[in-house]
């Protein structure tokens, strides 16, 4: 539809408005982001200044925030500590190069139109996995929220060091950690429509940074307090270089080849761009107008944007789904919106990098801590388990199996007791491997037919199908009436396909046959012989 000039002008203002917004969110995730990997803090603002001003230009999603995330944290603290081998400037100069051939490797993925194949991932798997990251997360960060720097390594062992660190926190470093903890989880149970529209980030450094003034944290002293004696200094503040430039850092490739640092290249690349696709997906379904994106163009600017920020000393970067929501929330209607945020943030980081100095890493890692436990709410394991035993099995195998080894190892394991689950329920082997359809059109409806299964390795198959809809569609009709089995990610990422269909119903045929495994409406389906 054609916009108007007054239509125009309102929806870029809009987009400046959005685009503010979501830069005095990023400001501060950005850092906290890159603190936890192991990078320099500012190596997560360069991630999201490339992510906004360049990858905005390069066709992707209209609504998606490109920068650092969350979910990439594990993996790039353990490239760092691996490939370092007790050098971290080492570590991140080879992890840079780690992230440039994974960059590489997504833009292979996109030309060759993979991305969908994230679609098909298990949700049960994929939260499983996000669970793990939010428990290796907290169980890092909560040392530095009390201002202790932690022996242990593995999340095992540095959930098993808290209590000792408890007993060793420093109280003005607790201090500012625990005010932003409480703000953080804080404001959103005030119900007041003013406090749903202040950031919470930037009303926690609007706090700690006075608080770290107070302390006195830019001058190394002592203080005393119950008898006891506390050093405090500039290692709990941001530490930055003192102009743009010196921020620059370029990979070292020495050790690109070895087995360490191609894992990581896959770990990366995949996570990475599993990751970044269902962010598309799920902002596709909150978009007001509705509108589909073409996830192999996001994903290439996903790589592109990875290839120049890790050759500049950056993160690796996704479509950030908590990002994309806020500015969605705060009225964005285009591509804009994301290169204002990375805009505003390069000229924060050319024109006043020392403003950032004053910020506390306890506030930053209190934002992770904030985010981890989100991430490994236990309201994900009840969802899990309303979703029937199956999900509720992949989603403990995978949390379980991450938390004892790695991500890899930890989704793989997910994913090979799927397959497993499907074959014992009756999938045929041909279904997991090239699954059958046919679609058929009728009038202004449009029939998918499947064979066999409905299982996740169709999706790839039945969004090709789907993804260009003729105008005169009204229904899509999707006959289950010839299949054994259906699972849950197949009914979950087809309802959220339907989102995106503007003016066209969908309507499951055959469903009723099949018993649901639980009692929820996309619980897995199975046919029962008498």
């Amino acid at each position: 539809m054609e916009v108007g000039p007054e239509g125009g002008r309102r929806a870029l203002t809009r987009d400046l408005i959005a685009g503010a917004q979501v830069f005095l969110i990023a400001l501060p995730l950005s850092l906290g982001i890159a603190m936890a990997s192991g990078f320099p803090p500012v190596a997560g603002v360069l991630t999201a200044i490339v992510g906004g001003v360049i990858a905005t230009f390069l066709g992707s999603a209209p609504l998606t925030i490109k920068g650092p995330a969350a979910g990439l944290i594990v993996i790039a603290i353990g490239a760092v500590t691996d490939l370092g081998g007790g050098d971290p400037v080492a570590g991140y100069r080879r992890t840079l190069a780690v992230g440039v051939a994974a960059a590489v490797l997504q833009i292979a993925l996109a030309l060759g139109g993979a991305a969908s194949l994230g679609a098909a991932m298990s949700p049960s798997v994929v939260h499983g996995m996000l669970a793990a990251i939010g428990v290796i997360i907290v169980s890092r960060q909560v040392h530095t929220v009390l201002g202790v720097s932690p022996e242990g390594r593995s999340p095992f062992e540095l959930l098993a060091e808290l209590p000792r660190s408890v007993v060793h926190e420093n109280p003005e470093i607790l201090v500012i950690g625990a005010v932003s903890l409480l703000l953080l989880f804080g404001l959103p149970l005030v119900r007041h429509r003013y406090a749903k529209r202040v950031p919470a980030p930037m009303l926690v450094l609007a706090v700690a940074v006075p608080l770290g003034l107070v302390f006195d944290l830019d001058h190394e002293h002592t203080y005393s307090l119950a008898g006891h004696a506390y050093r405090i200094g500039p290692q709990y503040l941001v530490s930055l270089p003192g102009a743009f430039l010196d921020a620059l850092a370029f990979p070292d490739f020495s050790h690109l080849f070895e087995w360490s640092s191609l894992q990581y290249v896959l770990m990366f690349a995949l996570v990475g761009s599993i990751e970044s696709t269902l962010s598309v997906l799920a902002v596709d379904s909150l978009d007001p107008q509705k509108r589909a994106s073409n996830l192999d163009r996001d994903l290439l600017a996903v790589g592109v944007g990875n290839l120049l920020a890790s050759s500049i000393g950056g993160l690796p970067m996704i479509s950030e789904i908590v990002r994309s929501k806020a500015n969605i929330d705060a009225g964005a209607r285009g591509r804009t919106a994301n290169f204002v945020h990375g805009f505003l943030l390069l000229a924060l980081v050319g024109l006043a990098p020392a403003l950032l100095h004053r910020i506390p890493l306890a506030a930053l890692a209190a934002m992770l801590v904030y985010t981890g436990a989100r991430l490994a709410s236990p309201r994900e394991l009840g969802h899990a388990r309303a979703l029937g035993p199956d999900q509720l099995a992949l989603f403990l195998t995978t949390l379980v199996v991450t938390l004892a080894t790695d991500l890899l190892v930890g989704v793989a394991a997910g994913l090979a007791l799927k397959v497993a689950l499907h074959l014992w329920r009756g999938a045929p082997l041909r279904a997991l491997v090239w699954p059958a359809l046919e679609v058929e059109r009728r009038d202004d409806e449009l029939v998918v037919r499947l064979h066999g299964a409905a299982i996740f390795t169709a999706l790839p198959r039945v969004r090709r199908a789907l993804r260009v809809m003729p105008a005169e569609v009204r229904r899509v009709v999707v006959d289950l009436g010839d299949v054994r089995l259906v699972d849950h990610t197949f009914l979950e990422r087809l309802q959220a396909m339907s989102e995106e269909w503007a003016n066209v119903e969908l309507e499951l045929r055959g469903l009723e046959r099949l018993r649901a495994v639980a009692a929820h409406p996309r619980a897995a389906r199975r046919e029962v012989t008498p």
